[in-house]
């Protein structure tokens, strides 16, 4: 994540992240360490099963926590940017797909996509078909189940 893209949170995504780091560094590193004594008190650690997961864990324990804070010094803070009138990163846009019932999507970065929550990134075949359009317009977004027409009701 330390690369040069930009990545987008809203407010609420990037304090789930930091509550995610805080507990990462203090509570699940404290677990571990305390895994890690207990195994060395075990003897041999070179056939110390205990002590070779402990190892394991803590590697990617600290990977998430490198991970979270890159993104959080990287991360540009996205609102909800209805006030434009055209959806764009942060808004919250209720659309009609290919006729159905009215849906609720709100265009997020990548790293806070949870299509089963309603979060889509604006890089999605969805998102990107989205960005820039208003209420009213039909769009069509090319998703690997094949063509969506899209509709935008109004934006929330």
């Amino acid at each position: 994540m330390t690369n040069d893209r930009q990545h987008y949170l809203t407010p609420e995504g990037a304090q789930r992240l930091r509550e995610e780091l805080e507990h990462l560094k203090t509570v699940k590193r404290e677990e571990l360490a305390k895994r890690l004594r207990e195994a060395i008190q075990m003897g041999d650690l070179s056939e110390n099963a205990d002590y070779i997961a402990a190892k394991e864990e803590q590697g990617f324990l600290e990977g998430r926590i490198q991970e979270i804070e890159a993104l959080l010094r990287q991360a540009q803070i996205i609102e909800n940017q209805n006030a434009a009138g055209v959806v764009q990163m942060g808004s919250k846009v209720v659309i009609r797909i290919d006729g159905g019932p009215e849906e609720v999507f709100h265009i997020v970065g990548p790293a806070e996509a949870n299509p089963l929550k309603g979060k889509i990134s604006h890089e999605s075949p969805i998102g990107r078909a989205l960005l820039g359009h208003k209420p009213g317009d039909e769009v069509e977004a090319q998703t690997p189940g094949g063509k969506m027409r899209l509709h935008i009701v109004r934006l929330t």
